[in-house]
């Protein structure tokens, strides 16, 4: 085992997804409540002492509302974030040490313990957002959720990737004939909004272009809206898209969402 991936929540009310490896263990943003995500690890059998860092994408509250109480519960826990997003979240980070303030950039590579790190810009309605990719020896895991497109540099950093987490917020026909109102529907389909499910099918059928021959990469449909779509019209309209691409499920791909509320099974890369 190089890597293991758990998600504790995606969705609006929150987002967090743990990578690990028998060393380290990574935070991927902490948006759901401090007390579920301690819950969460001591299912694993670890406690928040043993989380190394923290990466947070963006400031939006979704993917930061238990970093502060994380850090307030060890003083060993690091917390990664672009300038953009400390100029919006550090007044409410009162138990970060200054020691363990990280500053990251889009294109930055590190290390955390023994996993590496690729950093990559996001296009959403926030100050400097950033995705990541969390690699061991010859596994590799990419996290794309809160961006409106799929830039160049996007494909480029999930390319070659042995799990995928995308985003597929929204069915646009369910989002354009909602209760929302216009102006929120405006910004949710915009180029800083979120991916629809269509938008993600094309992403990922890019994607699998890209992976290495006799792989069966896993897919995680992310960040699914409670009100403008399902985890089963998104795996629906993903995979008719894929297959009109030439690409089937259970063959190509395996293909799974994401639940907003609970903590999926580990799996294991």
């Amino acid at each position: 085992m190089d890597l293991t991936f758990a998600s504790m929540g995606s969705g609006s009310s929150g987002n967090t997804y743990l990578v690990k490896s028998e060393k380290t263990n990574i935070l991927v943003d902490a948006g759901v409540y401090v007390t579920s995500i301690i819950s969460y690890l001591n299912m694993l059998g670890m406690g928040p002492g043993k989380v190394n860092g923290i990466l947070v994408s963006h400031e939006h509250v979704d993917h930061m509302r238990g970093v502060n109480k994380l850090m307030e519960r060890s003083s060993r826990i690091a917390c990664y974030a672009t300038q953009g997003t400390y100029e919006r979240i550090e007044e409410k980070l009162t138990y970060m040490l200054p020691e363990n303030k990280r500053v990251i950039h889009s294109g930055q590579s590190l290390s955390i313990g023994d996993i590496q790190i690729g950093i990559f810009s996001l296009s959403h309605d926030a100050a400097e957002p950033v995705g990541f990719t969390l690699s061991r020896n010859d596994k590799k895991i990419a996290i794309v959720t809160d961006t409106g497109c799929v830039t160049d540099e996007i494909r480029e950093a999930i390319a070659g990737s042995d799990l995928l987490v995308i985003e597929a917020n929204h069915e646009k026909n369910i989002l354009l004939y909602g209760r929302y109102p216009y102006s929120v529907k405006h910004r949710i389909l915009s180029d800083k909004g979120h991916l629809s499910n269509e938008d993600a099918a094309y992403c990922i059928s890019e994607y699998l272009r890209t992976v290495k021959p006799g792989v069966v990469p896993r897919v995680l449909l992310a960040h699914i809206s409670k009100e403008n779509n399902t985890p089963v019209q998104a795996k629906l309209t993903v995979s008719n898209i894929l297959q009109e691409e030439g690409y089937y499920v259970g063959r190509d791909l395996m293909l799974d969402t994401l639940d907003k509320n609970s903590m999926t099974n580990p799996i294991y890369l």
